[in-house]
C-alpha cells in the first residue's frame, strides 16, 4: 500500500513540475541565434522579357500604385470569433474567441498585444529583403470590402503597391475557427513573385493568467495530425527549423491552439522564441519574458497558400478539421482509461445533470462501486496479514541481529514464505487489486485536468471553476479529514509502527500536493474518500476481522 500510495505521488507531482514533451522521431537541427527571417536563397535571375526590355532600353511597365491614406482598424466577425485587422501591415491586432473569458472574465484575446507591441503582430511579412520587408510590415493597405465591421462568411483583400512592388493578402473566413489565407509579394522589375513567410509571433493563449502559469503552458507544436509533437516554451530553440513535410504546425497553450496548415507539401515550417521587454520592465536582461513564434513559409517563388485554425481545444472542435486535430487533447499514456472516463463524464454532463460538478461526483460514485470487489478483496488480503502478523514477527524477531546483507537474512525470507504457504495467502494480494486501481485514478486525474469543458465549469457556492483552485481551500482540507477517517477504518497488514505512522502521514502528503490542484481534481478524490468510508463501515458490519495467531515460541537466534 505504501508503494502504490507514493508510486501515485510521486507520478503526480512529476506530472505537475516536470511535463514531458514527446520526443520527435528526428532530431531537429539547432541553429544559433538569428532573426525571423530565413536565410538569403541565390539571387532570382531576372525574367527574359526584363532582360529583353533592359537590352532594347524600353521600360518595363510600373504596377498601378495602391495604398491606403491613413491606418484604420477592420473587424471580422462571426458567433465564434472577432478577428481586428490593421490596414497598416495588413496585420492582425486582436483575435477574440467569444464563447471563452480569460481570467479577468473578460472577452479571451489569444493575440499577445504587448508582445506583438515589441515583437510584431500575427500575419507579418518576412522576406529575404528585410528592408523590403519591414517597408511592406508597416506600409498602408487598402482593404476591399472597407467597411470597418464585416459579418462572416466573408473575404477580405488587402492590397498594396508602390509601383514597383505588389503585396495581396486574402483573407476568407467561415462558420467555423478556420480560415483560408493566401498571400504574395509581385517583383514588378522581374515580374516574378517572390519567397516569404507569414509569421505569428508574440506568443498565443491565455494571457489574462500569471506569467509564470502561461510560460508553463505554453508550447509550440509540429508534426502529423496523428503523431503530433510538442515542445515546450523553455526547450524551443530561438530560431528551429522543422524538417518536412509537415501535416500541422503552430503555437498552442492549455485549452487554445493556433495552427497553421500547409496548402502544399513543399512550404517549411520554424519555430523559436524571443525576449521582449514589457513598458514597465525593471528587472534584469535575462528575466524578460520570453514569447514563442511560429513561421510558414516557401522557398518557391509563388504565392504561399495556407489554412489556419485558430480555436479551442475542444474534441468536437478539432475533429472538424480535414484532417482531424482532436490529437492536440493528449491524455497520455493512460489515454485508453481517459478517453472512456471522459466520455461518461460528458455524457452525463449533457443528459443527466448539466453540471460537470455533480457529473464528477456520479462518475466517482459509479467508479467506486465498479471497483468495490478489488477493495474487498484487498481488505481480506489485509485482514489475513493481520492474522499471521504475530508469527511472521516472531521469525523476523529471531533473525533481527543480523544485517541485512547477512546470507542468514535469506533463511528469515524462506521461513516467512512458508508461513503464507501453509496459511495460502499471497503477499501481493493486497496490492494488485490497489495496482489496478492506478491507470482509472490516473486517468481520471487526466480527464480533470485537460479538457476545455471544465474551464471556468461552476459547481456550486464558491466553487466557480473547476479547472481552478479552491479559493477557499475548503475542498482540500475536508479532503484530508476523509483521508484520516479512512486509514483510521482500514486495516494495514503490516504490524510494525513505523509503516503505521507512515501510512497516517499519507493524508498530509496528499494535501499538500492537492491545496493548489484544480478543484474538479480535488472534488473527485473527496468524494472517492466518502464512498470509502461508506464501504469501509459495511465491510466492518458485516465481515468479522480474523482474530490473530499467536507468535511462534521464542528460541534461541538462529544458528549458522
Amino acid at each position: 500500500m505504501i508503494a502504490v500510495a507514493v508510486s501515485f505521488l510521486v507520478l503526480l507531482l512529476w506530472r505537475i513540475a516536470f511535463p514531458p514533451p514527446p520526443e520527435p522521431k528526428k532530431p531537429v537541427p539547432v541553429q544559433s541565434s538569428a532573426p525571423i527571417t530565413p536565410p538569403t536563397p541565390a539571387v532570382q535571375p531576372k525574367s527574359s522579357a526584363t532582360s529583353r526590355a533592359a537590352a532594347s532600353g524600353t521600360k518595363v511597365p510600373a504596377l498601378p500604385v495602391v495604398r491606403g491614406a491613413q491606418a484604420k482598424d477592420l473587424v471580422v466577425e462571426s458567433d465564434l470569433y472577432r478577428v481586428t485587422f490593421s490596414s497598416q501591415g495588413a496585420v492582425v491586432k486582436s483575435w477574440v474567441l467569444k464563447k471563452y473569458r480569460d481570467a479577468k472574465e473578460e472577452p479571451l484575446d489569444v493575440v499577445n498585444g504587448p508582445a506583438c507591441e515589441a515583437l510584431g503582430y500575427p500575419m507579418k511579412l518576412s522576406l529575404t529583403n528585410r528592408e523590403l520587408a519591414d517597408k511592406l510590415n508597416t506600409a498602408i493597405y487598402m482593404p476591399k470590402p472597407s467597411g470597418p465591421s464585416l459579418q462572416a462568411p466573408v473575404k477580405i483583400e488587402f492590397t498594396f503597391s508602390d509601383g514597383t512592388v505588389q503585396v495581396k493578402k486574402q483573407f476568407s473566413f467561415g462558420p467555423t475557427y478556420e480560415v483560408h489565407v493566401e498571400t504574395s509579394v509581385f517583383d514588378g522589375q522581374s515580374e516574378k513573385f517572390l519567397p516569404l513567410e507569414v509569421a505569428w509571433p508574440g506568443g498565443f493563449g491565455d494571457y489574462s493568467m500569471p506569467r509564470a502559469i502561461e510560460d508553463a503552458l505554453s508550447q509550440a507544436v509540429y508534426g502529423s495530425a496523428d503523431n503530433l509533437t510538442t515542445v515546450a516554451l523553455k526547450k524551443v530553440n530561438e530560431d528551429q527549423p522543422i524538417p518536412g513535410p509537415l501535416e500541422v504546425g503552430g503555437l498552442e497553450d492549455k485549452y487554445f491552439a493556433g495552427i497553421f496548415l500547409p496548402g502544399s507539401v513543399d512550404q517549411t515550417f520554424r519555430v523559436g522564441r524571443r525576449a521582449w521587454t514589457p513598458a514597465d520592465w525593471k528587472g534584469k536582461d535575462s528575466d524578460k519574458p520570453q514569447a514563442l513564434f511560429a513561421v510558414l513559409g516557401s522557398e518557391q517563388p509563388k504565392p504561399l497558400d495556407f489554412r489556419l485554425v485558430v480555436a479551442p481545444k475542444a474534441r468536437d472542435v478539432l475533429r472538424s478539421v480535414n484532417p482531424p486535430l482532436d490529437t492536440l487533447v493528449n491524455f497520455g499514456f493512460f489515454k485508453w482509461f481517459a478517453e472512456p472516463l471522459f466520455l461518461g463524464l460528458h455524457y452525463i454532463h449533457d443528459h443527466v445533470v448539466g453540471n460537470y460538478g455533480w457529473a464528477i461526483i456520479i462518475l466517482t460514485v459509479l467508479i467506486n462501486l465498479a471497483m468495490f470487489p478489488l477493495k474487498l478483496k484487498s481488505i481480506k488480503s489485509a485482514q489475513e496479514m493481520q492474522r499471521i502478523a504475530p508469527l511472521v514477527k516472531s521469525i523476523q524477531d529471531k533473525y533481527k541481529q543480523y544485517k541485512f546483507n547477512d546470507p542468514r537474512k535469506q533463511r528469515m525470507n524462506q521461513e516467512v514464505m512458508k508461513i503464507y504457504q501453509e496459511h495460502h495467502i499471497n503477499p501481493l494480494g493486497g496490492c494488485l487489486p490497489m495496482a489496478l486501481q492506478m491507470p482509472f485514478l490516473y486517468g481520471f486525474y487526466r480527464v480533470l485536468d485537460l479538457p476545455i469543458e471544465l474551464r471556468h465549469a461552476p459547481w456550486f457556492g464558491w466553487i466557480k471553476d473547476l479547472s481552478a483552485a479552491d479559493p477557499l481551500y475548503i475542498l482540500p482540507i475536508i479532503m484530508v479529514v476523509t483521508m484520516f477517517i479512512l486509514q483510521k477504518m482500514t486495516p494495514v497488514p503490516s504490524p510494525d509502527p513505523a509503516q503505521q505512522r507512515m501510512m497516517m502521514l499519507m493524508p498530509i502528503f496528499f494535501g499538500i500536493m492537492f491545496f493548489r490542484l484544480a478543484s474538479g481534481l480535488v472534488l473527485y478524490f473527496l468524494v472517492a474518500n466518502l464512498v470509502g468510508i461508506a464501504q469501509q463501515v459495511i465491510i466492518n458490519k458485516f465481515i468479522s476481522s480474523p482474530q490473530p495467531l499467536g507468535a511462534l515460541p521464542k528460541a534461541g537466534a538462529a544458528k549458522d
